[in-house]
């Protein structure tokens, strides 16, 4: 699926028109990671970090903890002080800074070790304008619909934006008048060793129909697999994107489509490793894109019972945990085309219709990312840290033959961009679906 281009470009030139004053702050003085932890990394991932984030591995590492910690404080203001909590997010030189809408409110924050931000909005108040925005949107004639890119919140201004293809129509969009503070924008139309076992961000082939001599190339379909996943029951489980089940676009909820590690050679001789528990995607499915790949025998005893992930050049990083998406964090996205790339978190929550071959659309919520990812890129692994993050979507970039050319085509746009699904929110939800309490396989829990 294709992001906007215009949506890394709004968001990312946002994040350095913030007045000095509002980020005077006092980072929490506890150390936020170990020496330890710094020295695990493989050097091509510490390459990684230096070449697409210009930082050193102990800033990458700090960074993503302190996200998790602003993520937390975050949760309780937003539970405890709903009318005066605007949003947070890590800024460009890393310290967090969390916006409200009242002096007493900030003051508070400000005590409590973070940087603060005034905002007119409160981040309910803009998801309530959001919404209604969304609804204004659904019940549009398809063809005028189309012509809306995606929605989201820029909690940097402080406003909703619509993003709207530079079409006659989408110019001419009656947009609500009753929304305050939203913006149009218009877009054109590795922790070790190589290990040869597959791990999250490797390909994995699948078609509707069990695979054969007989199947045509073009319904064989190629993603990325996501995280590990276990069951209570000790089944293993692979996390991956809902629209690469070859049957999602035939109904809400699918699953039963096999799945494969391809044999490079004759991919009709593909070992089948598992096939699709479940997938879904979509509003029914509280937005998310998200799939679970049930593994066979053979899945196992390839070694898709790890908590790893292919990092660059082929070294392998183990996870350490989950985490959530916060504005600014630092993130790297393996998958099976595009490789491993680094970026940082954009935007922690973004709309995006995804149009399915059936000529249905589904409406997407994830976080954007700035990271390069290419067509078979999808269903695979996004880390913050050594913390498992999310899923691959869609980008903006899709049809880039690498990442090279990408950056390049879409350098006057903004760069590349990316929309990742929340692991956390896929997990609740499958969980709340399946009844299986799975849970992503980390170092310290890994069966």
């Amino acid at each position: 699926m294709r992001l906007p281009l215009v949506l890394r470009a709004a968001i990312l030139a946002s994040a350095t028109l913030l007045p000095a004053a509002a980020l005077a702050q006092a980072a929490p003085h506890e150390p936020l990671v170990t020496e330890k932890q710094v020295t695990q990394l493989p050097a091509e991932l510490v390459d990684a970090i230096k070449r697409d984030l210009k930082l050193t591995p102990e800033q990458y590492l700090e960074r993503a903890e302190l996200a998790q910690r602003l993520g937390t404080y975050s949760d309780g203001l937003r539970e405890s002080a709903p009318d005066t909590f605007a949003g947070s997010w890590i800024a460009t030189d890393g310290r967090p800074i969390v916006a409200v809408t009242t002096t007493e409110a900030a003051q508070r924050v400000s005590a409590d070790g973070y940087g603060t931000h005034m905002a007119t909005k409160s981040e309910r108040q803009l998801e309530a304008a959001r919404g209604q925005l969304n609804q204004w949107i659904t019940a549009l004639p398809q063809d005028v619909s189309s012509q809306v890119n995606s929605t989201s919140i820029d909690v940097l201004n402080n406003q909703v934006v619509i993003d709207v293809v530079n079409s006659p129509i989408g110019r001419a969009l009656n947009l609500p008048t009753l929304l305050a503070q939203l913006k149009v924008i218009v877009s054109p139309g590795g922790g070790g060793p190589v290990d040869p076992r597959p791990q999250g961000g490797d390909t994995y082939v699948t078609t509707a129909k069990p695979l054969s001599a007989a199947t045509p190339v073009e319904e064989i379909g190629v993603c990325s697999f996501g995280f590990n996943a276990v069951g209570a029951d000790g089944d293993a489980y692979n996390v991956s994107a809902g629209h690469c089940d070859p049957a999602q676009g035939q109904s809400g909820v699918a699953g039963g489509s096999p799945v494969y590690l391809p044999n490079h050679t004759d991919v009709t001789r593909s070992t089948e490793i598992g096939s699709f528990e479940h997938s879904e995607m979509g509003v029914n499915a509280e937005g998310l894109d998200y799939s679970v790949i049930g593994l066979n025998k053979a899945g196992v005893d390839a070694g898709l019972n790890h908590p790893t992930v292919r990092g660059a050049n082929g070294t392998t990083v183990t996870v350490t945990g989950t985490a959530r998406p916060i504005v600014g964090a630092p993130i790297c996205k393996s998958g099976q085309t595009s490789a491993f790339t680094c970026g940082i978190v954009l935007a922690d929550s973004v709309d995006v219709p995804l149009d399915l071959a059936n000529g249905t659309n589904r409406l997407v919520r994830g976080f954007a990312g700035s990271t390069c990812t290419l067509s078979g890129d999808s269903g695979g692994a996004i880390l913050t840290g050594t913390r498992a993050l999310g899923i691959s979507s869609g980008s903006n970039a899709s049809g880039a033959p690498n990442c090279t050319e990408a950056n390049l085509v879409l350098a006057l746009d903004g760069g590349t961009a990316s929309i990742g699904v929340p692991i956390e929110k896929i997990v609740e939800r499958a969980n709340a679906t399946l009844g299986r309490d799975l849970r992503i396989r980390t170092q310290d829990a890994p069966a």
